[in-house]
Order: structure tokens, then C-alpha cells, then sequence
């Protein structure tokens, strides 16, 4: 029994404004498969181009955080969250971005067992501050940070991409979108 990908129509690729068709299409080619994000957003074309704009402003960017550490803040803050989508999609990610194919299970679950760099945790730990209750957020957090060689740009890339990917994960959790089975294989 195939499940839809959304709640939503999922529109036919060929129906698509050109500038997004031809994206489906690369990211298709890249993956050799098209991830199911990219058909349940671009139900709406303008929302689409803002979604994914923001998304590789935060994660393709230089940056004094790696991908994998993006992708390791996006797993930890998603699993919190409850977004399967995202965790499963970016543990993919994740696993191939740190060529390590235990690290998203481990941090999705419990990342203070995970085999991660001091670093890191303080990083998770501000990104879940940042997620769960950003009211009493203070210069301390940032003490910790730079403790740990985080610049003041580098707190900010944390929380953006916090903040992108709690609407992220709402709205995955809210069309019920599926992930790929593509993805629970990569990197493993």
C-alpha cells in the first residue's frame, strides 16, 4: 500500500513553474531519487521558493559551523520536536556529512551519549535552549558558546537554523509528510 506524502495535493512536476521544475529536477538528479519535501512544498509555489531560499541561506552558506554540525543541530532539534520527516531525511544527511553512520540515531535519542565533541553538546544544548524556550536566553549562553570557539555569526547560524527548522518541522508534522525510504539506508 503506497502512503501519500501529504495531506495536500502533491502537484505533477510538469505543472510546476519552470524556476521550481528545474530544481525538482537537479536535486533528482543529485539524489538519483527527488525527496518528498520538495513535492509537498511546492503545493504552494511562492511559500516554496521562500522555504527553500531561507533553508540554503542557513545550510550552504560559510560558515564557522560544519554541515555537519548544521545537520547535527537539525537532527537533535527536529527529534525533539517530533518531526520524523526531518529526522530521518537530515540523520541521513548527517550520517553522510560526518562519515559516521551511528551519529544521527545517537543524537536524535539522547545526545549526551552520543559520540560528539564537548563542543558540540554546548552547541546542542544552546540549539534546544533556543528551541524549547528561548525567553531566558543571556549573555551566559553566549559565554559558554564562545568558550567552546563559537564567534557571536556562528550563535546566530545555531539559531536560525533552529528557528527554520521548528517551521520546518511543524509544518511537516502538520501535512503529515513522509519521508523518503531512501533515506533510512544513506550513509549507513
Amino acid at each position: 500500500m503506497k502512503t501519500s506524502i501529504s495531506r495536500y495535493p502533491v502537484p505533477d512536476i510538469n505543472d510546476l513553474p519552470e524556476d521550481i521544475k528545474e530544481r525538482i529536477l537537479a536535486v533528482q538528479e543529485k539524489a538519483g531519487f527527488l525527496p518528498n519535501v520538495f513535492l509537498a512544498m511546492a503545493h504552494r509555489p511562492d511559500e516554496f521558493r521562500a522555504f527553500f531560499a531561507y533553508h540554503d541561506a542557513l545550510m550552504e552558506k560559510e560558515s564557522g559551523l560544519t554541515k555537519a554540525d548544521r545537520e547535527m543541530v537539525v537532527v537533535a532539534t527536529s527529534a525533539e520536536n517530533g518531526c520524523q520527516y526531518c529526522v530521518v531525511a537530515h540523520g541521513a544527511v548527517l550520517r553522510i556529512r560526518a562519515k559516521d553512520p551511528l551519529i544521527a540515531d545517537q543524537v536524535a535519542v539522547n545526545y549526551h551519549k552520543a559520540d560528539i565533541t564537548p563542543r558540540q553538546t554546548a552547541m546542542i544544548d544552546f540549539a534546544l535552549k533556543v528551541s524549547n524556550d528561548s525567553r531566558p536566553i543571556g549573555d551566559e549562553d553566549f559565554e559558554i558558546l564562545r568558550r567552546h570557539e563559537f564567534s557571536d555569526e556562528d550563535i546566530w547560524d545555531i539559531a536560525g537554523i533552529v528557528g527554520f527548522f521548528g517551521l520546518s518541522n511543524r509544518m511537516a508534522n502538520f501535512m503529515g509528510m513522509r519521508p523518503n525510504e531512501e533515506f533510512y539506508a544513506m550513509g549507513r
